[in-house]
């Protein structure tokens, strides 16, 4: 079965044209679908109309928040619920055209696990495009992990990929990035993107220091989630050292200008390289205290995360393959 996450808020305009473009699409490729509609607490008519969609086809799903959590948690939702063994997530405002479906699947076959669109040419203004791009290259830089578009709502996902993912905040951006570093293989492939015909836009300029941010938070996870006093270790000990050799410095220079014949001695407090020494010490130990904390929270959640991602099994209980468990 093939699986659709389709994240709602306030799309009340462009939700039946959508159904009727999958509907479309599934008929024409006998697809075996189920549409799952996550309303992340709209407040125009969206939950009527999928209640109602949902009453004439069977394969129609809605849930409805409470209020408005985001996308993370809204596609976190729904693939909780997806039964299918191809999840699809796209967005409900029409820009994602659903005859892109059998092209993802197509590279799913191909080997990929998870596969990314990539909006070539995006019909969007020019405040969203520019930075866009340099948060992708800044995206693909940082993790290693190179897509053009790391933005693109529209994926396709084997479902065992998704499985242990927990997204909140805006890590639903990172996706790919959380599976590759589960050994998941990452797919890209060119989509058509299509102007907005109802609507605006959910994101505004405070996406990018929020999207900064949460890179700087999937690099801790990826690199380091299993490791942090590596991080945080390295960069106190650096620190720590750097200190301890400014203050022995100065404490020789200060031995030696006490010496006879010495007509102006060193004070330390004149020194502003002694505060700054010793701000480094205090700091570099602030942070070795901080990994061991984190290695502490990381020792007691051992048993609880999914460090690893198993590909196959053979022997004893071969038929959990991916559980990782």
């Amino acid at each position: 079965m093939l699986s659709l996450v389709i994240p709602v808020f306030n799309e009340a305009d462009s939700l039946v044209d959508l159904h009727r473009e999958i509907d479309a699409v599934a008929q024409q490729n006998g697809y075996d679908v189920e549409i799952l509609f996550v309303d992340d607490g709209s407040r125009d008519a969206s939950w009527e109309i999928i209640t109602r969609i949902a009453a004439t086809d069977v394969r129609v799903g809605g849930i409805r928040f409470r209020r408005n959590f985001g996308k993370a948690a809204a596609l976190s939702a729904g693939f909780q619920n997806a039964v299918g063994e191809i999840i699809i997530t796209l967005d409900a405002d029409l820009q994602d055209d659903p005859a892109e479906i059998p092209r993802f699947l197509q590279r799913l076959n191909q080997g990929a696990d998870v596969v990314s669109g990539w909006k070539r040419a995006r019909h969007d203004p020019w405040h969203k495009v520019g930075p866009s791009r340099v948060f992708n290259w800044m995206v693909s830089w940082l993790t290693g992990v190179h897509l053009h578009d790391h933005n693109c709502g529209f994926k396709s996902y084997r479902a065992e990929a998704l499985q242990g993912l927990n997204l909140y905040g805006e890590l639903h951006r990172f996706i790919p990035v959380l599976a590759a570093a589960q050994g998941w293989r990452i797919g890209e492939i060119e989509v058509h993107h299509r102007r907005r015909q109802f609507g605006v836009s959910k994101y505004g300029l405070l996406r990018i220091p929020k999207g900064f941010l949460d890179l700087m938070t999937v690099k801790l996870i990826t690199g380091y989630g299993n490791r942090p006093q590596h991080l945080f270790g390295a960069f106190g000990m650096l620190c720590f050292v750097i200190g301890t050799v400014g203050v022995m410095g100065l404490t020789v220079a200060w031995l030696i200008t006490r010496l006879p014949g010495w007509e102006h001695p060193l004070h330390l407090h004149e020194r502003a390289i002694f505060y700054y020494s010793l701000a480094a010490m205090l700091l570099g130990g602030q942070f070795m205290s901080v990994g061991f904390l984190a290695e502490l929270v990381t020792s007691l959640n051992w048993s609880k995360t999914r460090l690893y991602s198993v590909s196959e099994r053979v022997g004893k209980n071969p038929e959990k393959t991916s559980s990782g468990n």
